[in-house]
């Protein structure tokens, strides 16, 4: 009887789990390792009489990993996709328009931006193509050093930092351009002309359809039928050690077994393959994580709040010299299935990496906090009916420049370690396709060992 040893019980483990089950069969002992519970940085939990996601709430509906594994599932009829309103940014002291035709808040042109940036930016972005980009092709640097070169600090704080701080709870000078934007970073290595045309060129061409979706029950349904399908043994510890002996891996606690999917964040990875491949386990210590926090609020009414899907925070702009919210998710009027609810949800987001003591505050004060924050930018300040504060401590990998460079070394330097594999955010992407990517690529790589 094969068994193998998945390590983490996140998206990433789980789908790990549910795909070599569907390829062993039934008599294989698949091993899940997971000593808090299941479903790492999703999390789903009622809200007053429904389901609210409290982690991560949307998929790229472009991408197939999510809607071809919710089909495997018979979870198709639970995708929902979001009302086609649009997002607002809060910068200097009121809500404007979010900037279009941007590529993760960098614009394409001096109009993306008008009205949320003084004239003299909006000036410099249109004479940016008239000096060359200084990119030096191959090379990486960190993305707030290349926009604010080229157009400025006003564009960084108010419109990239606010996104790149909801993809990654990090800011712009923590995030390198070519793992983030590889669509730019491949435009300038590319020899486009300016950072205009870069940005340009990298944009997605304009596609029919919603670009999201959501789950009508939240992701914890699509977490139980992984589950369920996978029929794991569920061991509720964490995994100490790796080790080898008689030609079998040995996973303590759990003994010994034929193979391992390390599905866990990156300080966890590095420590238990420092014994098994120095090299793997030094890369993946390269890799640091950001905490955060949300808090879900569910509202007797929608008064005050204004017709957006969210809110967006800039960081030369806070709410409040102190603690203020990095953005408001509008749940209510983003999503059409919760805006049936006989309450308005809100979700308030908090931390960035280096800066997320708030995220340790207690739970009365987030939500005091959340509820001044969002009267602050909306004026709603209706008394909550319901109100849930989910911590995720190191919660998000920071993909720094050079990261990908430490990710070909950590999978590089794994490729010589027969039958361990790796997959999760730690690699090539935060998101949830990203994550069940991993785990299928993982896994294909693990059996190709098994059966080879």
């Amino acid at each position: 009887m094969t068994t193998v040893a998945v390590v983490g019980g996140g998206i990433t483990g789980l789908t790990a789990a549910y795909r070599l089950r569907r390829e062993l069969g039934a008599h294989a002992d698949i091993v899940l390792l997971e000593p808090g519970r299941l479903g790492g940085k999703l999390r789903t939990e009622d809200l007053a009489g429904g389901p609210v996601d409290l982690g991560a709430e949307a998929f790229i509906a472009r991408r197939p990993e999510v809607p071809e594994l919710l089909a495997e599932l018979g979870l198709a009829d639970e995708i929902r996709y979001p009302s086609g309103l649009t997002p607002l940014v809060w910068s200097q002291g009121g809500l404007r328009a979010i900037p279009t035709r941007t590529l993760m808040g960098i614009p394409s042109s001096a109009e993306s931006v008008a009205g949320l940036v003084d004239a003299a930016t909006v000036e410099r972005i249109r004479r940016e193509p008239e000096t060359p980009v200084p990119w030096a092709p191959g090379t990486d640097i960190d993305v707030h050093t290349l926009v604010a070169s080229r157009f400025g600090e006003q564009v960084v704080y108010r419109s990239v930092d606010p996104m790149l701080g909801g993809v990654y709870s990090g800011r712009s000078d923590t995030i390198g351009v070519r793992a983030a934007l590889p669509a730019l970073a491949a435009a300038l290595d590319g020899g486009a002309a300016s950072l205009t045309e870069a940005v340009a060129e990298a944009l997605p061409e304009p596609r029919p359809g919603p670009v999201f979706g959501a789950l009508e029950r939240g992701y914890g349904s699509l977490l139980d039928a992984l589950y369920a399908a996978a029929a794991p043994r569920l061991v509720h510890a964490a995994a100490t050690r790796i080790s080898r002996s008689d030609g079998r891996w040995v996973v303590d606690p759990v003994g010994a077994v034929d193979g391992i999917v390390l599905a866990v964040p990156a300080p966890a990875v590095a420590a238990l393959l420092g014994d098994v491949s120095p090299l793997a386990a030094s890369a993946a210590a390269r890799i640091p994580l950001a905490s955060s926090a949300v808090v879900a609020l569910a509202l007797p009414t929608d008064d005050g709040l204004p017709q957006n899907t969210g809110i967006l925070v800039a960081s030369d702009s806070p709410l409040t010299p102190d603690a203020s919210a990095k953005a408001f998710t509008l749940s209510s009027r983003k999503w059409p299935h919760l805006a049936e609810r006989d309450v308005t949800l809100v979700r308030a987001s908090y931390g960035r990496f280096g800066d997320d003591a708030i995220v340790d505050a207690p739970d009365d004060t987030l939500v005091a906090t959340a509820r001044r924050d969002l009267a602050l930018a909306t004026g709603a300040d209706g008394e909550p009916v319901a109100a849930r504060v989910q911590r995720w401590h190191g919660g998000l990998p920071q993909y720094g420049p050079g990261h990908t460079e430490d990710v070909a070394e950590l999978e590089a330097a794994l490729a010589a370690v027969p039958r361990v594999e790796v997959a999760g955010a730690l690699l090539h992407g935060v998101g949830v396709p990203a994550c069940i990517a991993t785990a299928r690529t993982a896994v294909t790589r693990l059996l190709a060992d098994l059966t080879g």
